[in-house]
């Protein structure tokens, strides 16, 4: 799925830039398996929200200009049976992937060899 890519791109641009280890544009692109054109929309979009993004010519790194924090995580498990309830939307999933329902039936399935 593409939003973990995305998420783990943007948190491994952050480690680089605050360590100053991005290397030049075209090193740190290829890095992060994009090309430089986008290497460069993703931080027009990172310096929009605030991100104070600089390049140094002289330590051919990017960094950020004073102290800046991102963070960014996804954390997927399943639901206990009163946040289902609570839950509202997508009510014809929500049973088969994300409950504890659909946990207890997987337990029970087995296989025949």
């Amino acid at each position: 799925m593409k939003i973990f890519e995305y998420i783990d791109r943007i948190n491994l641009m952050h480690k680089l830039i605050y360590n100053r280890k991005t290397g030049t544009p075209d090193e740190f692109a290829a890095r992060l398996g994009i090309g430089r054109t986008r290497l460069y929309v993703i931080i027009d979009e990172l310096k929009s929200k605030g991100a104070p993004i600089i390049y140094s010519k002289i330590g051919n790194t990017f960094y950020y200009e004073y102290p800046y924090s991102i963070s960014l995580e996804y954390i997927m498990q399943p639901l206990n049976k009163k946040e289902c309830v609570e839950t509202n939307g997508g009510g014809f999933l929500l049973p088969f992937f994300f409950c504890e329902r659909w946990e207890s039936t997987l337990a029970s399935v087995t296989l025949q060899c």
